[in-house]
């Protein structure tokens, strides 16, 4: 999580929402793909971190399942990204901060508790959540002054 915490600050500096993911393959036993929301960045309002990691390590793998491949997000994920989270049968999901407005996960859309969801990964959210909500709350007071 400290390492895509160092991302959502990356993001953050660059006038992004600070979200950072990273996504871990437990096979080869190392991380994969290490990416922040680029949004701006990127004129894509589907840049968002989660989806970026599953794009990269899916390129690196050479396939379209993730299936033993962890997800770090410093955030919880929004429905689209829970979505997709889905879709690509990520086998665990690790986040920071949760979003009591915009989640798909423990909160809004609840996408994983759909009967409609390909795959349900294992979740563990609330990993460092003070230092990832700070670093959010940090970028919206600063966008609101």
């Amino acid at each position: 999580m400290l390492e895509a915490l160092s991302l959502a600050q990356k993001a953050y500096s660059l006038a992004e929402v600070p979200v950072g993911a990273i996504i871990f393959d437990r096979n080869a036993q190392k991380v994969i793909a290490r990416t922040y929301n680029q949004n701006i960045t990127l004129n894509d309002p589907t840049a968002h971190a989660e989806i970026l990691a599953i794009r990269e390590a899916a390129q690196t793998l050479g396939t379209t399942y993730l299936t033993n491949c962890d997800l770090i997000v410093t955030l919880e994920p929004c429905p689209m990204c829970a979505q997709a989270i889905a879709i690509a049968r990520i086998e665990r999901l690790f986040f920071g901060a949760y979003d009591l407005k915009s989640g798909g996960v423990e909160h809004g859309a609840r996408i994983f508790s759909a009967s409609s969801a390909h795959h349900k990964p294992e979740i563990y959210g609330g990993i460092l959540e003070q230092e990832n909500r700070e670093l959010l709350q940090r970028f919206f007071q600063a966008l609101r002054s």
